[in-house]
């Protein structure tokens, strides 16, 4: 591993990931997102007690806004703490806010959080935009995931 690289994983530290979004949908676009946060929130992301299931990404009025994300309440913060699940501002540039917003338009699009992280200090949003599965689709998948490690384990045995 390069010097160069091994800085990139250190300023990089996930924090949450969906795995279930990359089930549910077929992402055909990610789009980095700054995130709004109080203290207490930023405090139980360093503890990673955030949870990104059922969550997803909404335009409102010209902004973005992360809704049913999960971040616990930090029991040091006692009475200034923060709801838990409150929607959360995404910092996005005009130009990104505007080309999200017409892929939400669009039939059957959508905007997930694939994952949260660190980067250089500050947390960051993963956002995925693509299509629902289908169970057909969700089928599919399995399938072929399952047909790519019986070759796998094929190949082991030749050698």
């Amino acid at each position: 591993m390069s010097k160069a690289q091994a800085t990139a994983d250190k300023a990089r530290r996930l924090i949450a990931q969906n795995r279930r979004a990359l089930h549910d949908f077929t992402i055909e676009d990610h789009l980095e997102a700054g995130i709004s946060l109080k203290g207490s929130e930023v405090k139980s992301c360093r503890a990673g007690r955030v949870t990104l299931k059922d969550s997803h990404v909404q335009v409102e009025r010209g902004e973005a806004f992360l809704l049913n994300s999960h971040i616990a309440e930090y029991e040091a913060a006692n009475r200034f703490n923060h709801e838990p699940t409150r929607a959360r501002k995404l910092l996005l540039h005009r130009k990104e806010i505007d080309r999200l917003e017409v892929r939400l338009r669009q039939q059957g699009q959508s905007a997930v959080p694939l994952s949260f992280y660190f980067k250089d200090g500050r947390v960051k949003v993963d956002i995925g935009i693509g299509k629902g599965k289908t169970y057909a689709d969700r089928r599919d998948t399995v399938r072929e995931r399952e047909a790519k490690r019986e070759i796998e384990r094929t190949m082991r045995r030749r050698r």
